[in-house]
């Protein structure tokens, strides 16, 4: 896994501030598959699912906000809120969901992996549950990242 110095640094802050936690916790969508080992493929911001009262124990401590952005028709969350002190931006998620067709369907991933960043360690969907996640997304690109995770198993030709 050949991942570059300011992801290294950003998903070490994410372990830092993921210490309070009880519950379970994730980083899903192109920084886990970066994590996988899937390229090339760059990662533009770092997604962590996590619950609802632990984003309510973290944010106070960023001395951040929930993000009161526009809707989104695909994506949604009980409570969205973005970190950005990391050199890569954070999104902290909490009661996620992806639209599909006129369904809200609540992203939970079943699997955990723990993988090891430096001296932090951080957690994933297992890859083939990733693969399928970010496939069920449907947009261009996250069907790009699932066909790089497959090739990780399989050979692929991915892209047109």
């Amino acid at each position: 896994m050949n991942l570059p110095a300011p992801l290294i640094e950003t998903l070490g802050s994410v372990a830092a501030i993921m210490g309070p936690t009880r519950d379970p916790w994730w980083i899903i969508a192109s920084a886990a598959a970066a994590l996988h080992g899937a390229s090339p493929i760059t990662v533009a911001d770092v997604d962590v699912l996590l619950s609802v009262e632990d984003i309510s124990r973290i944010l106070p401590a960023l001395g951040i906000e929930p993000y009161q952005g526009p809707p989104n028709s695909l994506f949604r969350s009980e409570i969205l809120a973005k970190w950005s002190a990391p050199p890569v931006p954070v999104d902290l998620m909490a009661g996620f969901e992806h639209r599909v067709g006129d369904i809200w369907h609540p992203v939970q991933p079943m699997t955990r992996q723990a993988i090891t960043v430096g001296a932090a360690t951080v957690y994933v969907p297992e890859r083939d549950e990733l693969r399928r996640m970010i496939e069920g997304f449907g947009r261009p690109k996250d069907l790009e990242r699932a066909c790089l995770l497959a090739a990780l198993h399989r050979p692929a030709s991915c892209g047109p």
